[in-house]
C-alpha cells in the first residue's frame, strides 16, 4: 500500500509508475529494462516494509534516486512532476547543479 499525502491508502500500481517513467523518459536513451528493474525495486521497497506501505514521498524518493543515476534530463522531468516545481519557488535552488553552460561559436 502507499500513504497519499491526504492519508488515504492506494495500491501499489506498478502500470501507473511505470507510465510516469516512460513518459519522464521519452525521446531519452533509457532502456525499457532500467524502467521495469526501477518500478521492481520500488514494488519490493513498498512490499517489504514492516507495515507493507509506504509514503508516496518515500516511494518518489526512491525512484528519483534511481533514475537520476540513470538520465539526468528524465530525473529533471520526473521530478518536476512529482514535486511540482514549476510553481514552487523554495525547489528552485535545486536547479542550479543541473544547468548547463553555454558555448558561442565564433563567426554567428
Amino acid at each position: 500500500m502507499v500513504v497519499k499525502k491526504d492519508g488515504r491508502r492506494e495500491k501499489f500500481d506498478r502500470q501507473k509508475v511505470l507510465r510516469r517513467l516512460l513518459h519522464a523518459c521519452e525521446k531519452r536513451p533509457v532502456a525499457a529494462v532500467k524502467l521495469e528493474q526501477i518500478v521492481d525495486e520500488t514494488e519490493a521497497y513498498v512490499v517489504d516494509s514492516p507495515e507493507r506501505e509506504r509514503s508516496t514521498s518515500e516511494v518518489g524518493e526512491l525512484i528519483m534516486s534511481r533514475l537520476k543515476a540513470i538520465d539526468t534530463v528524465a530525473y529533471i522531468r520526473f521530478a518536476s512532476v512529482y514535486r511540482d516545481l514549476k510553481t514552487s519557488a523554495s525547489s528552485r535552488p535545486s536547479w542550479k547543479n543541473c544547468s548547463t553552460k553555454k558555448t558561442r561559436r565564433k563567426g554567428g
